[in-house]
């Protein structure tokens, strides 16, 4: 079972902090082979929802942004991550509903976007996310924006 916490930047203790980032560190830089800068100015801003399993661990992660924070004209949610150890038991789509959840309770009920990894968009999609038809490249990985209305 996952318990899943929202937190701001300052309320995190160190411990957090340094889990969300080994787990960050741990899949878009490792397990993607991809190196990019994750600490990238955002994180103070950001609200952060920490998924905890029975020990404690953490094994999912996403932060929130309010209105116009992340992108103009809506409320975002991003680095989206689930722990390898935790994958297979729907962990990912109980992350996205509590996040969506979470930003319609933080937020209002403002359209979210998303900058979703292309071979994620039929999980995206099917949980309420329409692409935009706006590919990109994002440290070499190919992403489209989606949004949830």
């Amino acid at each position: 079972m996952v318990t899943f916490t929202l937190k701001r930047f300052d309320e995190l203790t160190l411990h957090e902090l340094y889990a969300l980032l080994a787990l960050r560190s741990e899949v878009f830089v490792v397990e993607q082979q991809c190196p990019y800068q994750d600490a990238d100015g955002k994180d103070a801003v950001a609200w952060h929802c920490l998924g905890t399993d029975e020990t404690g661990k953490l094994v999912a992660y996403t932060r929130l942004f309010a209105l116009n924070d992340s992108y103009e004209g809506y409320t975002s949610i991003g680095r989206v991550v689930t722990s390898p150890s935790a994958r297979g038991g729907g962990l990912g789509r109980k992350l996205m509903e509590t996040s969506i959840a979470l930003c319609h309770s933080l937020f209002g009920p403002e359209p979210i976007k998303i900058g979703a990894q292309q071979y994620l968009l039929a999980f995206y999609s099917s949980l309420g996310f329409e692409p935009t038809g706006h590919d990109y490249i994002e440290d070499g990985i190919p992403h489209t924006y989606m949004i949830y209305r």
